[in-house]
């Protein structure tokens, strides 16, 4: 790969199907790649193994490929890269970077949630391992849609978990880690993650690893103001259907909707998507599931 070449990812957790929010994650970050000539990687983020349902990833795989949203390369998988992870806490411990914390939940609760230093005394048989986050230190960087973006990280987020009390690895190191290794030069995202990137960029420095570029979408919510992966009413996306939602989810990321032509081909339709679209339209949001599908479906009926 070029130094000057884009490659992206969408990295879901396989906590259930894709639902219109987590596709409109994946068309913008396929679209971003694509778009500029691209590589686009797919990784199951499955780490967190008491929240993986079985057989999610293999269905989330069949709707990409059902929307005919083709990767590069395999699929990676994070339950298989706990040795890279357990690289990186190594270093950062020996530069005295990470330490090992006995804390309960309680104690950080007791601190506002926000962990500063430990509970003299405390130990038990299962630590976490966290970041060491100095006092003062602030993190500013530039998001494509949200612009500047400045986050003082030890008031935010106190010392961040890298290794969880249950022996789980924590997103923010494993998701590091991985978009070093992978190479990936553009994370696309939702803006439920836009606070956790002043984190991912302090492990970044403490590891010597490079910055991508950040983009991160707008979130679809139900009619209550609930993101829809945490929404009863999730909608999952139809795999025998998949271009009203294709086109909604175009309509969702600001793109012009007459630059899509009508009754085509799903290849043709992501053709055209490919050619037109616009990051500079993509809307803050968050927007509403109910108000994008139906626009779309008056707009395309």
């Amino acid at each position: 790969m070029s130094m000057t070449s884009v490659r992206g990812r969408f990295a879901p957790s396989p906590t259930g199907p894709l639902h219109f929010g987590s596709l409109l994650a994946a068309f913008g970050s396929w679209l971003a790649a694509r778009s500029a000539g691209g590589e686009w990687l797919v990784r199951i983020e499955d780490v967190d193994r008491g929240r993986e349902v079985p057989g999610a990833a293999e269905s989330q795989l069949r709707t990409l490929a059902a929307f005919g949203l083709d990767h590069d390369g395999p699929v990676e998988y994070q339950s298989h890269r706990g040795h890279l992870y357990a690289a990186a806490l190594g270093r950062l411990l020996d530069a005295g970077l990470a330490f090992e914390c006995h804390c309960s939940r309680a104690d950080v609760a007791g601190a506002g949630g926000i962990h500063r230093s430990c509970r003299r005394g405390a130990h038990r048989r299962d630590p976490a391992m966290r970041l060491r986050v100095a006092d003062g230190s602030r993190v500013a960087f530039d998001d494509a849609v949200h612009g500047r973006v400045i986050q003082d990280v030890d008031r935010a987020a106190g010392d961040f978990v890298l290794l969880r009390t249950d022996g789980c690895w924590a997103y923010q190191l494993a998701v590091v880690v991985d978009d070093a290794d992978q190479g990936i030069t553009d994370v696309v995202r939702g803006a439920d993650l836009l606070d956790s990137t002043p984190r991912q960029i302090l492990l970044q420095r403490a590891l010597g690893l490079p910055r991508p570029r950040y983009l991160h979408l707008p979130l679809v919510l139900d009619d209550d103001g609930r993101k829809l992966s945490k929404s009863r009413a999730s909608l999952p996306v139809d795999d025998a259907d998949p271009l009203p939602a294709l086109r909604a989810a175009w309509h969702a990321l600001g793109q012009d909707p007459r630059r899509l032509p009508a009754k085509v081909s799903l290849p043709a339709t992501l053709e055209a998507a490919v050619r037109a679209f616009d990051a500079s339209r993509i809307p803050r949001g968050p927007i509403a599931a109910t108000a994008v599908h139906n626009a779309a479906a008056i707009r395309h009926a």
